[in-house]
């Protein structure tokens, strides 16, 4: 008999991990792992539900054990590797999530003081900071609203929210025909109080996965009315009860999330893509840009913007329009449209 089959609590443990290690255990293949009788095993496992582990019964021709979900959460069991990841992804969750970031902290705290020496001189030595992408203001997304609608993601349920429309069409989702600077970008000069967003009557759409991206939630979307893909920052939707019939997902153009997201966001999906430098802080334009357009601060007063539009002389329009000096970096014909759309305004102006 071995140490851990005379000692019933570090018997019990191992018996815990074992249950933890794969889906469905044999009572008979628990036994000749634990080195007991079956009938040992089946007062362990007894043991083991009276401490809140949902250890259930399985049938078959030998019988076994699997350990569920509960009503309650039962300590847990984790080893060397388990408990240094559990600890590194607590210290970098950042999630703009109201009160869960907060909690991160203290399920840290928790796991720590149960460490042994070893691994708590390991997580201490590696200290992470997770710094958000410059020039993009965090936004703190309601706990409840990230549930259901992650819900209608996995019951793959038709989702009718409330929308609060952005100044900027794009970052509302901008699918093929809709372009960054078409027609309604910001008219708010830089670094003055932007005006309430408007709100749209509920839209019906086909949720398809959550994503976050620069700090902020989205939800990926088929858009019933527009018949399009959508993006929906998810601090801005308020999801209506009850949700909609079932459906069958969509093929997402890019074929996987990542490459669908980091298409639509990179500005690299635009018939035309150009660079310019705005004399005006990165958080005030990164407001207002969009999320296709990248902004990178350039100092105090200055940031580079990369963006795109469906046409060059709709991305001129969208560059000039945030109340502040244009420097635009190129392309050449990103160039040509700003001076004949600097022409066309000049003679609606009456100059010569």
């Amino acid at each position: 008999m071995t140490t851990e089959a005379a000692n019933p609590s570090a018997r019990l443990l191992t018996l815990l991990s074992l249950l933890q290690s794969r889906r469905d255990w044999p009572g008979e293949a628990l036994a000749d792992r634990l080195g007991v009788s079956p009938r040992t095993v089946r007062r362990d496992v007894d043991r083991l539900r009276g401490l809140g582990y949902p250890v259930r019964a399985t049938k078959g021709p030998d019988g076994g054990y699997r350990l569920g979900a509960g009503a309650e959460m039962p300590p847990l069991l984790l080893d060397d590797e388990q408990a240094v990841a559990v600890s590194v992804a607590l210290q970098t969750a950042h999630t703009g999530v109201d009160g869960v970031d907060d909690a991160a902290l203290r399920a840290l705290t928790t796991v720590r003081q149960v460490m042994p020496s070893r691994l708590r001189a390991r997580v201490d030595a590696l200290q992470v900071t997770a710094v958000s992408r410059p020039g993009v203001a965090r936004a703190t997304v309601d706990a409840d609203v990230l549930v259901a609608v992650g819900a209608a993601v996995r019951a793959r349920e038709v989702l009718r929210l409330d929308y609060a429309v952005p100044r900027d069409p794009a970052e509302a989702g901008g699918g093929a025909g809709a372009g960054v600077g078409a027609g309604s970008a910001p008219t708010t000069p830089a670094g003055s109080a932007p005006a309430a967003p408007a709100f749209v009557p509920p839209r019906r759409v086909e949720p398809h996965h959550l994503v976050t991206w620069g700090g902020r939630w989205y939800l990926v979307a088929w858009d019933l009315d527009r018949g399009d893909w959508r993006t929906f920052r998810v601090d801005r939707l308020t999801p209506r009860t009850p949700t909609g019939p079932r459906f069958t997902p969509r093929e997402l153009p890019e074929g996987d999330v990542t490459a669908f997201v980091a298409q639509r966001f990179s500005g690299t999906g635009w018939a035309c893509t150009g660079e310019a430098v705005l004399h005006a802080p990165a958080e005030t334009i990164a407001a207002w840009a969009g999320g296709q357009s990248v902004v990178e601060p350039l100092g105090p007063d200055r940031c580079r913007v990369v963006s795109g539009s469906w046409s060059w002389g709709g991305l001129a329009a969208y560059l000039g329009m945030f109340g502040c000096e244009v420097e635009i970096v190129g392309p050449p014909e990103l160039r040509d449209a700003a001076r004949e759309l600097a022409a066309r305004f000049a003679r609606a102006a009456g100059d010569d």
